[in-house]
């Protein structure tokens, strides 16, 4: 096992977290891991149009792969409080990987049905609802606290990498391999994963052997969140952005397809201008972002999320809708890295677990922003489903990082008085 402890402690720099053995082993265990998950959403997206055309399946799909983290991430987060999270995430990723050669299988031999995929994908979500919250809280662990914004940056940085190297390879898989092929790569991306995740020192990320019951475990949760508006506000824009924000990929086919008449090559453009939008982002974050500037980038990044949305919403000439997408995924990168980070600054360690795990209702509330964007787009258009996504994003970004900024004022002001 590595082990994490530098041999001095290293000098600041856009890469220090590079310089602890379990982060960087963590690190690439997850370039492998996010590189698969984008595939597979994709994917997943991809065939479901293919065997429907239909844009409410699509947001069945979405729904079917992240609703279970709306009912099953908060005992998620019970669970990374009171076991060893590193053996945990190992289990997960591995059943990740069979789920993925499963999907593989069944496009191959040509029985693959719409309710096999919403079935798989469940599955899929189930694993994510324990499998999130247990990686977030892992990272506070793995470096110091002085160097966790590089770190979770560093980790951003893989999510919005992932979103360059997938759509680069998407095309060419579907067109050598067919969609089958696709699946069989991201299990092998999850094999990677295991790998390096079994690497890693698991004994500072064991949680603790409590007595108590889980249901008083998330109770403490909610109470511990109760008492901060902070927290409260920062969880409150995750949810906001996936709802809004988030779900704009589940429409991505129906746009490439349908608004600017393409096929799977117009599609994993798309893809790959979001992808390197959000690397751009990311790289931003890591050579000018500082946890002091957090409540501005929270809301320019929020607004420019918003209002990009809107803009690409009503363009049909794919030149430009690859320039705007572009502009959301930056954007959109350096919003969810933000927000990420200001939770995690603020959150004791051994709260850490149940409150990321609820954090992870902004992704889960994807589900519903997918159900709610595809029956949107079946009803009227999925331009008309995506301008109102982006006015929800731009306008309630603006008032819940304000809210948040406020109960942050007045928390350092309660504490200056105490002290007093």
């Amino acid at each position: 096992m590595a082990r994490n402890e530098p041999i001095q402690e290293p000098a600041a720099g856009p890469l220090v977290a590079f310089r602890y053995a379990s982060y960087r082993l963590f690190w690439i265990g997850n370039a492998f891991s996010n590189i698969g998950i984008w595939a597979l959403m994709a994917g997943r997206l991809w065939l479901m149009h293919q065997l429907t055309d239909s844009p409410l399946m699509l947001g069945l799909v979405t729904f079917a792969g992240l609703g279970p983290i709306l009912l099953l991430s908060m005992w998620g987060g019970v669970v990374a409080d009171r076991v060893n999270r590193m053996r945990l995430v190992v289990t997960t990723r591995a059943l990740f990987a069979f789920t993925a050669l499963l999907t593989g299988v069944l496009a191959a031999t040509g029985i693959i049905e719409p309710w096999q995929l919403i079935a798989i994908s469940l599955a899929n979500g189930v694993l994510l609802s324990f499998d999130i919250p247990c990686r977030q809280a892992i990272i506070p662990n793995l470096v110091p606290r002085q160097h966790l914004m590089n770190a979770v940056v560093l980790q951003s940085l893989l999510m919005s990498g992932s979103t360059v190297i997938g759509p680069f390879l998407f095309a060419p898989l579907v067109n050598a391999l067919g969609i089958e092929g696709v699946f069989f790569f991201v299990g092998a991306m999850y094999v990677g994963t295991v790998v390096m995740f079994a690497l890693v020192d698991p004994q500072p990320h064991i949680g603790d052997r409590k007595r108590t019951m889980p249901w008083s475990d998330l109770a403490e949760g909610f109470a511990y969140m109760r008492g901060s508006t902070t927290i409260i506000s920062l969880v409150a824009l995750g949810i906001l952005a996936g709802i809004f924000g988030s779900s704009f990929s589940t429409l991505l086919p129906v746009f490439a397809d349908d608004v600017l008449s393409g096929g799977v090559e117009t599609y994993g453009n798309l893809l790959l201008a979001g992808g390197v939008g959000g690397l751009g982002g990311t790289l931003f974050l890591i050579l000018f972002g500082r946890l002091k500037d957090s409540a501005v980038l929270q809301v320019a990044t929020g607004l420019t999320y918003g209002i990009g949305l809107l803009l690409f919403s009503q363009i049909t000439y794919l030149p430009a809708s690859l320039s705007f997408i572009l502009v959301v995924g930056a954007a959109s990168t350096a919003f969810g890295t933000v927000n990420n980070t200001l939770l995690q600054s603020i959150v004791h360690d051994e709260f850490r677990g149940r409150v990321m795990s609820i954090h992870q209702l902004g992704w889960g509330s994807s589900a519903i922003g997918g159900l709610l964007m595809g029956s949107l787009a079946e009803a009227v258009n999925a331009p008309f489903a995506l301008s109102v996504s982006g006015v929800a994003v731009a306008l309630g970004a603006t008032a819940l990082t304000m809210s948040a900024m406020k109960g942050r004022r007045m928390r350092r002001n309660q504490e200056v008085a105490g002290e007093r």
